[in-house]
Protein backbone atom coordinates (compact mmCIF):
# COMPACT_ATOMS: atom_id res chain seq x y z
CA UNK A 1 0.00 0.00 0.00
CA UNK A 2 1.38 3.37 -1.02
CA UNK A 3 1.80 6.28 1.35
CA UNK A 4 -0.94 8.90 1.03
CA UNK A 5 0.31 12.17 -0.45
CA UNK A 6 -0.27 15.30 1.60
CA UNK A 7 -1.87 18.32 -0.06
CA UNK A 8 0.64 20.66 -1.71
CA UNK A 9 0.37 24.28 -0.50
CA UNK A 10 0.04 26.89 -3.26
CA UNK A 11 3.55 28.31 -2.74
CA UNK A 12 5.09 24.82 -2.90
CA UNK A 13 3.04 24.03 -6.02
CA UNK A 14 4.47 27.10 -7.77
CA UNK A 15 7.99 26.24 -6.64
CA UNK A 16 7.77 22.64 -7.85
CA UNK A 17 6.14 23.69 -11.12
CA UNK A 18 8.89 26.22 -11.83
CA UNK A 19 11.86 24.13 -10.69
CA UNK A 20 11.04 20.69 -12.00
CA UNK A 21 11.14 19.76 -15.66
CA UNK A 22 7.89 18.70 -17.30
CA UNK A 23 7.95 15.15 -18.67
CA UNK A 24 7.94 14.74 -22.44
CA UNK A 25 5.05 12.49 -23.41
CA UNK A 26 5.19 10.63 -26.72
CA UNK A 27 2.65 11.72 -29.32
CA UNK A 28 0.99 9.35 -31.77
CA UNK A 29 2.27 9.64 -35.32
CA UNK A 30 -0.75 11.21 -37.00
CA UNK A 31 -0.27 12.22 -40.62
CA UNK A 32 -3.62 13.97 -41.15
CA UNK A 33 -3.84 17.75 -40.57
CA UNK A 34 -4.90 18.53 -37.01
CA UNK A 35 -7.08 21.36 -35.71
CA UNK A 36 -5.38 23.55 -33.11
CA UNK A 37 -7.04 23.72 -29.69
CA UNK A 38 -6.17 24.72 -26.13
CA UNK A 39 -7.55 23.81 -22.72
CA UNK A 40 -7.18 25.38 -19.29
CA UNK A 41 -5.95 23.15 -16.48
CA UNK A 42 -7.26 25.43 -13.73
CA UNK A 43 -6.33 24.83 -10.11
CA UNK A 44 -8.38 26.40 -7.34
CA UNK A 45 -7.86 26.48 -3.57
CA UNK A 46 -10.70 24.89 -1.60
CA UNK A 47 -10.41 24.50 2.18
CA UNK A 48 -6.66 25.10 2.01
CA UNK A 49 -6.04 22.46 -0.67
CA UNK A 50 -5.51 22.75 -4.41
CA UNK A 51 -8.18 21.15 -6.60
CA UNK A 52 -8.27 20.64 -10.37
CA UNK A 53 -11.35 22.03 -12.13
CA UNK A 54 -13.07 19.68 -14.59
CA UNK A 55 -16.24 19.73 -16.66
CA UNK A 56 -18.56 17.10 -18.08
CA UNK A 57 -19.69 17.60 -21.64
CA UNK A 58 -23.41 17.31 -22.52
CA UNK A 59 -24.53 14.02 -24.04
CA UNK A 60 -26.13 15.77 -27.02
CA UNK A 61 -22.78 16.95 -28.41
CA UNK A 62 -21.50 15.25 -31.56
CA UNK A 63 -17.88 15.38 -30.38
CA UNK A 64 -16.93 13.57 -27.14
CA UNK A 65 -20.49 13.46 -25.66
CA UNK A 66 -20.64 13.00 -21.87
CA UNK A 67 -16.86 12.93 -21.46
CA UNK A 68 -14.90 14.67 -18.72
CA UNK A 69 -12.74 17.50 -20.02
CA UNK A 70 -11.06 20.78 -19.20
CA UNK A 71 -12.60 24.07 -20.29
CA UNK A 72 -11.25 24.72 -23.77
CA UNK A 73 -11.75 24.41 -27.46
CA UNK A 74 -10.62 25.24 -30.97
CA UNK A 75 -8.43 28.21 -31.78
CA UNK A 76 -10.47 31.01 -33.34
CA UNK A 77 -9.21 33.56 -35.84
CA UNK A 78 -9.21 36.41 -33.31
CA UNK A 79 -7.14 34.54 -30.69
CA UNK A 80 -3.69 36.07 -30.30
CA UNK A 81 -2.24 32.92 -28.68
CA UNK A 82 -3.06 29.45 -27.41
CA UNK A 83 -3.19 30.91 -23.89
CA UNK A 84 -5.83 33.36 -25.07
CA UNK A 85 -7.81 30.49 -26.59
CA UNK A 86 -7.82 28.55 -23.30
CA UNK A 87 -8.80 31.63 -21.26
CA UNK A 88 -11.52 32.69 -23.72
CA UNK A 89 -13.04 29.22 -23.70
CA UNK A 90 -13.00 29.05 -19.88
CA UNK A 91 -14.81 32.40 -19.73
CA UNK A 92 -17.40 31.25 -22.28
CA UNK A 93 -17.96 27.78 -20.82
CA UNK A 94 -17.91 28.34 -17.04
CA UNK A 95 -17.58 32.14 -16.49
CA UNK A 96 -13.99 31.86 -15.23
CA UNK A 97 -12.65 35.14 -16.58
CA UNK A 98 -9.03 35.80 -17.61
CA UNK A 99 -8.60 38.49 -14.94
CA UNK A 100 -9.17 35.77 -12.31
CA UNK A 101 -6.52 33.37 -13.66
CA UNK A 102 -2.78 33.50 -13.05
CA UNK A 103 -1.26 31.63 -15.98
CA UNK A 104 1.90 29.84 -14.88
CA UNK A 105 2.77 27.90 -18.02
CA UNK A 106 1.78 25.43 -20.67
CA UNK A 107 2.75 21.95 -21.82
CA UNK A 108 3.66 20.69 -25.26
CA UNK A 109 0.70 20.09 -27.54
CA UNK A 110 -0.89 16.67 -27.43
CA UNK A 111 -2.07 15.03 -30.65
CA UNK A 112 -5.32 13.06 -30.58
CA UNK A 113 -6.86 10.52 -32.93
CA UNK A 114 -9.98 12.68 -33.00
CA UNK A 115 -8.17 15.25 -35.14
CA UNK A 116 -6.89 17.80 -32.62
CA UNK A 117 -3.56 19.08 -31.41
CA UNK A 118 -4.38 20.31 -27.89
CA UNK A 119 -2.15 22.62 -25.86
CA UNK A 120 -2.74 22.44 -22.08
CA UNK A 121 -2.41 25.81 -20.33
CA UNK A 122 -1.89 25.71 -16.55
CA UNK A 123 -3.48 28.45 -14.47
CA UNK A 124 -4.26 29.23 -10.85
CA UNK A 125 -7.67 30.65 -9.98
CA UNK A 126 -6.96 33.79 -7.95
CA UNK A 127 -10.22 33.90 -6.00
CA UNK A 128 -13.44 31.94 -5.65
CA UNK A 129 -15.92 32.58 -8.45
CA UNK A 130 -19.53 31.78 -9.22
CA UNK A 131 -19.59 29.41 -12.20
CA UNK A 132 -22.17 29.99 -14.91
CA UNK A 133 -22.27 26.95 -17.18
CA UNK A 134 -22.93 27.27 -20.90
CA UNK A 135 -25.52 24.47 -21.37
CA UNK A 136 -24.41 23.97 -24.96
CA UNK A 137 -20.90 23.07 -23.78
CA UNK A 138 -21.01 21.97 -20.14
CA UNK A 139 -23.40 19.77 -18.13
CA UNK A 140 -21.45 19.76 -14.88
CA UNK A 141 -18.49 21.42 -13.18
CA UNK A 142 -16.63 19.63 -10.39
CA UNK A 143 -13.20 19.56 -8.76
CA UNK A 144 -10.79 16.80 -7.81
CA UNK A 145 -8.20 17.27 -5.04
CA UNK A 146 -4.70 17.48 -6.50
CA UNK A 147 -3.50 15.25 -3.64
CA UNK A 148 -5.87 12.50 -4.91
CA UNK A 149 -4.54 12.81 -8.46
CA UNK A 150 -0.90 12.76 -7.29
CA UNK A 151 -1.36 9.26 -5.84
CA UNK A 152 -0.09 7.03 -8.63
CA UNK A 153 -2.57 4.25 -7.85
CA UNK A 154 -5.41 6.61 -8.84
CA UNK A 155 -3.97 7.05 -12.35
CA UNK A 156 -4.21 3.88 -14.44
CA UNK A 157 -2.64 3.25 -17.84
CA UNK A 158 -3.63 0.65 -20.39
CA UNK A 159 -2.12 0.04 -23.80
CA UNK A 160 -4.34 -0.20 -26.87
CA UNK A 161 -3.47 -1.10 -30.42
CA UNK A 162 -4.49 1.13 -33.31
CA UNK A 163 -3.36 0.69 -36.92
CA UNK A 164 -0.67 -1.73 -35.80
CA UNK A 165 0.79 0.65 -33.19
CA UNK A 166 0.47 0.47 -29.40
CA UNK A 167 -0.69 3.61 -27.57
CA UNK A 168 -1.12 4.32 -23.85
CA UNK A 169 -4.57 5.39 -22.65
CA UNK A 170 -4.94 6.82 -19.14
CA UNK A 171 -7.91 6.37 -16.80
CA UNK A 172 -8.76 8.06 -13.49
CA UNK A 173 -11.80 7.14 -11.39
CA UNK A 174 -13.07 9.78 -9.00
CA UNK A 175 -16.40 9.22 -7.26
CA UNK A 176 -18.98 8.68 -10.03
CA UNK A 177 -16.69 10.08 -12.72
CA UNK A 178 -14.42 8.28 -15.16
CA UNK A 179 -11.76 10.62 -16.53
CA UNK A 180 -9.93 9.14 -19.51
CA UNK A 181 -8.15 9.83 -22.76
CA UNK A 182 -6.46 13.17 -23.41
CA UNK A 183 -7.81 14.74 -20.19
CA UNK A 184 -6.41 11.94 -18.03
CA UNK A 185 -3.12 12.03 -19.96
CA UNK A 186 -2.78 15.77 -19.29
CA UNK A 187 -3.47 15.19 -15.59
CA UNK A 188 -0.83 12.46 -15.59
CA UNK A 189 1.70 14.87 -17.12
CA UNK A 190 0.90 17.49 -14.46
CA UNK A 191 1.32 14.93 -11.67
CA UNK A 192 4.59 13.55 -13.04
CA UNK A 193 5.85 17.13 -13.33
CA UNK A 194 5.10 17.84 -9.66
CA UNK A 195 6.36 14.65 -8.02
CA UNK A 196 9.86 14.90 -6.61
Amino acid sequence: MQKKIKPIPLTEFKLRYNLLQAPIEPNPDIKDPLRQAAVLIALIQEEGELHVLLTRRPTHLRSHPGQISFPGGKVERGDASLIETALREAAEEIALYPSNVEVIGQYAAMKTFTGFEITPVIGLVKQAFTPKLDPGEVDELFTVPLSYLLQSENRQKQTYQRQGLHHPVYFIRYRQHLIWGATAAMINTLCKHLII
